[in-house]
């Protein structure tokens, strides 16, 4: 299996896990649905992952991915990077609230750790 579906097209769903990577890495913890929170996880750790590299191939993928956001691009590689160079990926956190009234989804905080 490769990735969730998350019931919306092709572009519909790129857009949207670069939204939820765009907030996360601006205010370091959003709130989401369990399956977008796995699925956007994967692009946050690659996205940091290229930061730590440093390249300005590594800088135009990130941006590529971000729909040129550079405030985003920026903090990838000038704060996060230099704060995670030691780990090796793991970079984020699914906390676990509760389910959503109307279609009973669960909830979590996605974080960087």
């Amino acid at each position: 299996m490769g990735y969730r579906k998350l019931g919306v097209d092709n572009q519909h769903r790129r857009a949207m896990l670069a939204n939820l990577v765009i907030e996360l890495v601006t205010h370091e913890s959003i709130k989401t649905t369990e399956a977008r929170a796995k699925e956007a996880r994967k692009f946050v750790d690659r996205m940091i992952t290229y930061g730590k590299k440093g390249t300005v191939e590594a800088r135009r993928d990130c941006l590529a991915f971000l729909m040129n956001d550079k405030v985003a691009t920026k903090k990838i590689f000038d704060e996060l990077a230099p704060r995670y160079k030691d780990r090796n990926g793991g970079y984020t956190r699914i906390l676990k609230l509760d389910e959503r009234r109307g279609d009973d989804a669960l909830i979590v905080i996605l974080e960087l750790v």
